[in-house]
This record gives C-alpha cells, structure tokens and sequence, in this order.
C-alpha cells in the first residue's frame, strides 16, 4: 500500500519531498486538487468536502495512510474527517499542523514570556488552529497562557507569486516586507515565527534576510514544515508497526492531479528538483 499525500494545489510538494529524503523506501501517491485550488478563501463546507473527496479517492486507490500536507485542509478539514468520516482500522488521516507546533516548544521555562507570530493563508489564519493548537501544547507543557503570545498575518499574495516563479525575483522583496513588517507591528518581540503555508519554504530565505534588517539586534527563529512533517511521520510509523507493515517499499512516486498535466508538471519544477509526470484525474 501507498502512503497519499494531499495538497490543494503545488505547495505540499515540498513536504512529499522531505518526507522522500527522510524515508525514501516507501510508495507515494501525490494527489494535487489544482483545478479548484486555491483552498484558503473557501468556506468551511466547501473546503471540508473537497478535501474528503481526496482521502476518498486515496483510499480507493489502495492507500491506508494519508497526509494532509496542506495547512488550509488540515485546519478545516482533518478533524471532521478523522471524527466522522473514516474508520481508523481501515486508513489513518494526518495533518501538518499538530506536529509544527509540537516542534516549536521545546523547554517551557516558567515565567517566561513567548511570541509566536503565524504566517499563513486567509483561511488557515480565520480558522485559529494555530492558536488552538499552540495554546493546547503550551498548557501541556506547563506553560501558563499569560506567558504566551500570538500574533497572526494573512499573506494572501506569497502563494501566486510563488506559484509564477518569481519568488526569488527582486519584486518579491516588496511583499516580504510587507507581510513581516505588519506582523511586527502587532508584536515587536516576536522570537519565533511559523510558516503555516507549504508554500512558504521558497521564500524563507528572503523572510530570514528581512528579519535581519527589521530586527538587527535578535535573531528570530523560523519554524518550517517539511523536515518537521516528515520526522513526526517516521515517528508515527515506528510506534504503528501495524501500518508500517503494509506499506509497499519500491520508492515510487505516482503524482496526481485535478488540473492539465503538462501546467503541473511545469509548475511542479518550481517545488522539486527535478521534473515530474502526473496523470488528470477528476473528483
């Protein structure tokens, strides 16, 4: 069996390709909801159905566990699915969300303030699954909510300019700037920031440079998804044997999609480093 990995659109790429370096023996499918992507300015419903008619398909094509490597989709939509939509004995869901902010604590020292500042789409930044999630792992860790800040941003305009290839153009700079310095001026003493796009990895290295002018006199720590999702992943598979058991190892790749071919293989090249074929399937 297959391990599926799902994506609104391009931006889960980049976790299918961590989670191949990390454990490249296994069999993927990638399924790219592209044709009715974007997924961030839908309404719960709408996202919440699109999103379990691609872990219906995944299980009818034989996988028995599913990644959700899409932060709008995991917010909305994992919960609802994995409470009334699948049984857990027949195929898993998972999300990305869960183990980014697992990630972000590390030590919680009493009396300590934290600021956290999110990077996100519309959608995942309306839902506050971040602040959900990030106030439920501070709490467990013994932390109290006095001590813990959040601040988010909605950066609706990262995503397509990724996805035309000109994120490492010198006009990309405008817009970093832009969504860093409106983060900041919610909380000036943010030390930590999380990326909760998929999409948001290309750009990191212009948010790092930006930071360093904004905030010469600190370095504020950056929270990206792809290793983080794919080491909870290899986690998860060693304390469930029993699924780990089926999965088939060939380390293939079948790619997916719900828009033309040959756009998502052009557009998958900006994402992996080298190119890919998908086939069109329709949901």
């Amino acid at each position: 069996m297959k391990i599926g990995v799902f994506d609104s659109g391009y931006g889960g790429l980049t976790i299918l390709d961590k989670i191949r370096h990390h454990l490249p023996q296994y069999d993927y499918l990638y399924l790219g909801d592209n044709a009715r992507a974007p997924y961030g300015s839908r309404s719960f419903e709408c996202i919440y159905r699109y999103t379990l008619q691609a872990v219906q398909y995944l299980q009818q094509q034989g996988c028995r566990l599913i990644i959700l490597a899409c932060n709008t989709a995991s917010a909305k939509a994992l919960r609802t699915i994995q409470q009334h939509d699948i049984d857990p004995a027949q195929v898993r869901v998972l999300g990305v969300i869960r183990p980014t902010v697992e990630a972000a604590f590390t030590n919680i020292a009493p009396n300590r303030h934290y600021h956290f500042g999110i990077l996100a789409t519309s959608g995942t930044v309306q839902s506050e699954s971040y602040c959900i999630e990030l106030e439920k792992q501070f709490l467990a860790a013994g932390g109290q909510l006095p001590f813990l800040h959040i601040a988010q941003q909605a950066c609706p305009l990262w995503v397509p300019l990724i996805e035309s290839g000109e994120h490492n153009s010198a006009g990309a700079d405008y817009f970093v700037h832009e969504y860093l310095t409106a983060l900041l001026k919610q909380d000036p003493e943010i030390d930590t920031i999380l990326l909760g796009c998929t999409h948001y990895p290309l750009l990191q290295p212009k948010i790092e440079s930006e930071l360093r002018k904004l905030l010469p006199e600190r370095k504020v720590h950056i929270v990206a998804q792809g290793d983080i999702v794919a080491q909870s992943l290899q986690d998860y598979l060693h304390r469930h044997q029993d699924i780990e058991a089926c999965l088939s190892r060939s380390a293939s790749c079948t790619y997916l999609t719900t828009d033309s071919e040959s756009k998502f293989s052009d557009h998958a090249t900006i994402f992996l480093s080298s190119p890919v074929s998908a086939s069109r399937i329709v949901l």
